[in-house]
């Protein structure tokens, strides 16, 4: 452990001295997110819709078939019942709800008001909007048709409620995102930089004559690292609570924990990339080019993963921002705990162990 300790010491000194180096570290997750947080905005599809139909008419039944032939809504995945609807979206089984009481087929007939409930996981201001709007629009054409040669079309409307993010706030859904994929970056660049200025400096092979073994090495300059990691997270973290007022309504504890397994993942990928390459320069393009582009493109933060082929599907376990972009959303936004969470802490500590160990037999190798 002393030796680990030197060589944690050893790196800190490092990351002190290079003041840019550590401004850039510092300086650029935060505007990262200012920017992104502002500029992202996309269209939602193939939503996940839960419906209990309490009428059980033929025009219900039309209803909801007119829900699920649209472009935009899916069938959920299995919903028992709906004595806990928040449960259902903490689950991830629907993020929508359509809740049909008796009285549907009367109220087509133009009788008396009626009301269909819509409940919607507005953790996803997109999303949220997006449902709003399809909806409306289904119903509204469902009521032309059923109007026939009437001049009055039936009085029904559309009860909606937003939970979890009421202002359907886009900021909410996409800077949590954000804060995954700059952790992602920046821990693997870091680490990636690290045995590279190593070796541009002649100084590995001095390392690597000493008592010192390649894993104690590794370990040894990953620790100073996952503090300046975490402390780029605590600092994006803070900037969208405080800046962009994202609600905590989950442990921050267990995301704590979580999030030092995902800095770990990233850090081994970083270590694993310099170990393969010789220089800085050729160390920081091969981070960008694998963390950045499957962060953004392969973890659910832009894309949703349910629509992508299914090869690029199988891609995506292997990328640590899956994992965690899910963990952070689900404690943050939807109070979600351990219960819920825990097949996502399950990856993505299985995918940390097998980066690390990955990383710290290709460098004993390539030490040898």
């Amino acid at each position: 452990m002393n030796r680990i300790g030197q060589i944690a010491l050893k790196e800190l000194r490092h990351i002190v001295r290079d003041v840019r180096s550590l401004v850039i570290a510092i300086l650029m997750p935060v505007l990262m997110t200012f920017l992104y947080g502002y500029a992202i905005n996309l269209d939602i599809k193939n939503i996940k819709l839960a419906v209990f139909d309490f009428d059980h008419s033929q025009a219900s039944r039309r209803l909801v078939s007119d829900f699920y032939n649209s472009r935009y809504f899916i069938p959920a995945d299995r919903v028992p019942s709906l004595t806990d609807p928040e449960a259902i979206f903490k689950a991830g089984r629907a993020h929508v709800i359509l809740t049909i009481r008796p009285g549907l087929e009367a109220a087509l007939s133009g009788r008396f008001p009626y009301e269909l409930g819509l409940l919607v996981d507005g953790a996803d201001a997109n999303l949220a909007a997006a449902v709003t709007s399809y909806s409306k629009i289904i119903l509204y054409r469902l009521l032309e048709e059923m109007k026939g040669n009437r001049l009055n079309v039936p009085r029904i409307s559309l009860s909606q409620q937003v939970l979890y993010n009421p202002d359907l706030k886009s900021s909410h859904f996409f800077v949590l995102g954000i804060i995954a994929v700059i952790l992602m970056l920046i821990s693997a660049l870091l680490t990636s930089l690290t045995i590279a200025r190593e070796k541009e400096s002649g100084t590995m092979e001095q390392l690597l004559t000493t008592p010192v073994k390649p894993h104690e090495i590794i370990i040894g300059k990953v620790i100073p690292y996952i503090a300046l990691a975490a402390l780029d997270g605590l600092l994006v973290w803070a900037f969208g609570v405080f800046h962009f007022g994202i609600p905590i309504n989950g442990s921050l504890g267990l995301l704590s924990a979580f999030g030092v397994i995902f800095l770990v993942a990233a850090l081994s990928i970083g270590i694993l990339i310099s170990t393969l390459v010789k220089t800085q320069q050729v160390a920081m393009l091969a981070t960008f080019v694998t963390t950045m582009m499957p962060s953004v493109l392969l973890s659910g933060f832009v894309f949703e993963i349910r629509n992508m082929p299914r090869v690029l599907q199988a891609i995506t376990y292997i990328v640590p921002a899956r994992y965690f972009i899910s963990i952070i959303r689900g404690i943050m936004l939807k109070g979600s705990g351990f219960d819920v969470l825990w097949h996502q802490a399950l990856g993505l500590g299985i995918l940390a162990l097998v980066l690390l160990t990955i990383a710290i037999k290709k460098f004993e190798i390539r030490s040898t």
